[in-house]
């Protein structure tokens, strides 16, 4: 999404479109107008909200019908109008019928934190970029990060969230993969349905999106996604599945990107046949900002709502109605489907009531989803944990870790409390693209938990300068990074040189020049995406710490330091290089098919750019499962992570039936207490024709020292069965199953067979 229209030459277009008729009302962007008190049948909360919506739309116009389909364009870049007066200055509105009592919809980017707050002068909390919630593989950690969107959501006055992002890893490079949960579909669908629960429990709208196949950002509005049905249902589409089922969203938000030839948000295929028809999806589907290109096919294609303004689903939607191009039974359908979510949600039984947020509650819930998501890739020898008792002398190099730490950008941009950590130093509200870095400080943090040792910093932007200032330390920390926004791509999976006033600073180069002159170097490395190491033996230790939220130092140095023994395991591979990746290079597309420059009329809109093609011809083998197909080794793999303890897996029984039941022991033969994340794989028959292995099944396992746990997984029959295209259905292949049990993708010790009919 989203706030790239206004920078692709687009905003001018929705200014024009939406606000041509509005008459600005200055001084009003404060009030919010209150709807009557509703006292009608569908106010009875023992029908349910099919029951309700149906009655509610018996006593709505035309007019009111085809309002609820669109938005009024982006308040928080408009004047105030008469339509969008009563919102709260987010990124969508959808207006209401006051006279029934049904509120607008009024939409917030929420994907690691409620964005743009300054705009009404509240607080939000930055949690962990969602592939670090991925990394913990907790799915009440994944709860707990979506309850706490929805709460901050609601005390700041929005009643829908636009989070939700599970679009697995397919393009490492996609400057989004910070939004979304991991290569594997069971692991990210799994952990969105949780956030999804977690969002809609403070009574707002979820989401699930970028529906479907946003895997990279080079051309996303104009990029064709070519896949089988086979591939599609058994990758992307199945962490969708799993998200729409289990987490039952109410709303679905459809992408930019076309899909088999079709533009995604006027799919049939992908909005009727399978998410409505084959799913049961009962919710609503809006568009991605400026992602509708046509009225009566994206209408029977499934589209309920265009967003921000009303190209196709405003004037002219109403015309087609009234000249019979779309059935009046096609209108009430959309009608209903939003009226259903809002009830279903709670937003008109519950209405908005700004509050105050909690800070501290919300710092505290960033800073452990943390400490539960940062991945120790590397400890040798053991240096990590620090023993603050002991060490004398540390050097904290590079990545401006005196002040602040890095964050996500694009349209899942959090404001920072007090504004940018580096210059421009204290701004408020951030701008589109532009590397944010929240406050929370490395060096405060290391030195809080060392108090009797010499903390130095340097800035890292002279390797060897930096390398003369660890050379004397007892330990080294060098922080690195690799900035990721909405709207670009990756050039590369390597660490990017930046500039530092007159300076090009490598990365790698200070990294190889400090481990050389320090043996005890740690890196810290602050990413949304897998990166490439060439320095990668010579450090002791290494930790990924992601994008790391509000209160990312703290959670750090717990690590560190040892008050907290790390979790986190790896949500996608990283490979040894790009040479090893499905697709060495991201296809670009060519210039006319790049962005739409300058006001353009909705005709040439709906045309759309021309298509570019991206063949997703690895099919099954995504991630993993290709690195394993293609016998390519990995810098590291899936599922990896180190701890401080040590654990032993035994006893491993697999028991068919309705759900296949594996059940094992999983002992902690440390000195620490810790959580085990294990995992269970599968190798299909032959016959399947799959991949070697695919992931079915995981548990994150607390346990003390010295003590063991029993642990049983039920796998749903559908996560060891294939997509059958003659029949259109899930098929369970009859044969043998070997079920494989362990702590990473590469290291699975426990093997047992099963035979399955």
């Amino acid at each position: 999404m989203k706030h790239t229209l206004r920078h692709a030459g687009l905003g001018t277009l929705v200014l024009a479109l939406t606000t041509l008729f509005c008459l600005a009302l200055p001084g009003t962007a404060q009030r919010r107008q209150r709807p009557s008190t509703p006292s009608g049948p569908w106010m009875n909360t023992n029908l349910s909200p099919d029951e309700r919506a149906d009655l509610v739309l018996k006593e709505m116009t035309a007019d009111e019908k085809v309002a609820l389909l669109h938005g009024v364009g982006m308040p928080t870049d408009e004047p105030v109008t008469v339509e969008n007066a009563p919102s709260n200055r987010g990124v969508g509105y959808a207006v209401g019928v006051p006279r029934l009592g049904i509120p607008g919809i009024d939409m917030s980017d929420a994907a690691y934190g409620v964005r743009s707050s300054q705009v009404n002068g509240r607080y939000s909390t930055a949690l962990p970029a969602n592939v670090a919630a991925a990394a913990s593989w907790d799915p009440d950690a994944a709860y707990e990060y979506g309850a706490l969107i929805g709460r901050e959501l609601r005390a700041q006055g929005y009643n829908m969230s636009l989070g939700g992002g599970v679009d697995i890893t397919r393009e490492p490079r996609n400057g989004r993969t910070f939004e979304y949960l991991g290569e594997d579909p069971i692991l990210a669908g799994t952990l969105v349905a949780k956030l999804i629960e977690g969002t809609q429990s403070a009574h707002v709208i979820g989401d699930i999106k970028h529906y479907a196949f946003n895997d990279q950002e080079s051309g996303r509005n104009s990029v064709n996604i070519t896949v089988s049905k086979r591939a599609a249902r058994e990758t992307d589409l199945l962490a969708f599945e799993i998200g729409v089922t289990k987490g039952n969203p109410a709303a679905v938000m459809c992408s930019y990107n076309r899909v088999n030839g079709d533009f995604a948000c006027e799919n049939k295929w992908l909005l009727t046949d399978v998410l409505k028809k084959d799913w049961k999806f009962p919710g609503f589907v809006l568009s991605d900002w400026g992602g509708t290109h046509s009225t009566e096919k994206a209408s029977a294609a499934g589209l309920d709502n265009e967003q921000p303004g009303r190209f196709f689903f405003g004037d002219k939607y109403k015309a087609a109605v009234d000249a019979g191009t779309i059935p009046g039974a096609e209108l009430d359908e959309h009608v209903h489907r939003i009226l259903r979510a809002m009830f279903a949600a709670g937003v008109i039984d519950y209405p908005r009531q700004r509050s105050v947020i909690d800070p501290f509650a919300g710092f505290e819930t960033a800073r452990k989803i943390e400490e539960g998501s940062i991945v120790l890739l590397k400890n040798k020898p053991a240096v990590l944990p620090l023993d603050s008792a002991k060490i004398r002398t540390i050097a904290v190099i590079g990545a401006h870790s005196d002040v602040g730490m890095i964050s996500g950008g694009g349209s899942a941009q959090v404001d920072p409390i007090g504004g940018n950590a580096i210059a421009p130093k204290g701004e408020g509200a951030t701008r589109w693209q532009e590397q944010i870095w929240f406050p929370t400080s490395p060096l405060k943090a290391i030195q809080a938990r060392a108090p009797r040792a010499t903390v130095k910093y340097d800035p890292g932007t002279d390797p060897a300068a930096a390398a003369a200032a660890a050379k004397g330390a007892d330990v080294a920390i060098v922080f690195a990074y690799q900035w990721e926004s909405e709207g670009m791509d990756l050039p590369t999976l390597s660490l990017p040189a930046y500039k530092s006033g007159d300076q090009q600073v490598d990365q790698n180069a200070v990294i190889a020049q400090v481990a050389a002159a320090n043996p005890h170097t740690i890196v810290v490395l602050e990413t949304g995406s897998p990166v490439t190491m060439p320095w990668v033996d010579a450090p002791a230790a290494i930790l990924e710490a992601w994008f790391s939220g509000s209160d990312g130092a703290d959670a750090l140095g717990n690590i560190l330091f040892g008050t907290v023994n790390p979790s986190g395991k790896l949500p996608n591979t990283f490979p040894k290089n790009e040479a090893d990746l499905p697709h060495p290079t991201v296809t670009q597309p060519p210039p006319e098919s790049q962005h739409f420059s300058g006001p353009t009329s909705p005709e040439q809109w709906a045309k759309g750019l021309p298509p570019f093609q991206v063949a997703y011809d690895e099919g099954l083998k995504v991630g993993y499962k290709w690195y394993d197909a293609e016998n390519k080794s990995v810098l590291f793999p899936f599922g990896y992570g180190l701890s401080y303890t040590t654990y032993s897996y035994s006893g491993l029984t697999v028991t068919p039936g309705s759900t296949v039941k594996v059940t094992f022991t999983v002992a902690n033969t440390g000195a620490r207490s810790g959580a085990e994340i294990a995992e269970v794989y599968a190798a299909l028959p032959a016959s399947a024709q799959e991949p070697p292995k695919r992931l079915v099944g995981f548990s994150k396992v607390k346990i003390d020292a010295k003590q063991k746990q029993t642990v049983t997984i039920e796998i749903d029959p559908k996560y060891l069965s294939i997509w059958d295209e003659q029949k259109d259905a899930w098929s369970l292949i009859p044969g043998d199953y070997t079920i494989m049990v362990g702590g990473s993708s590469d290291k699975l010790p426990l093997k047992a067979t099963v035979s399955l009919k």
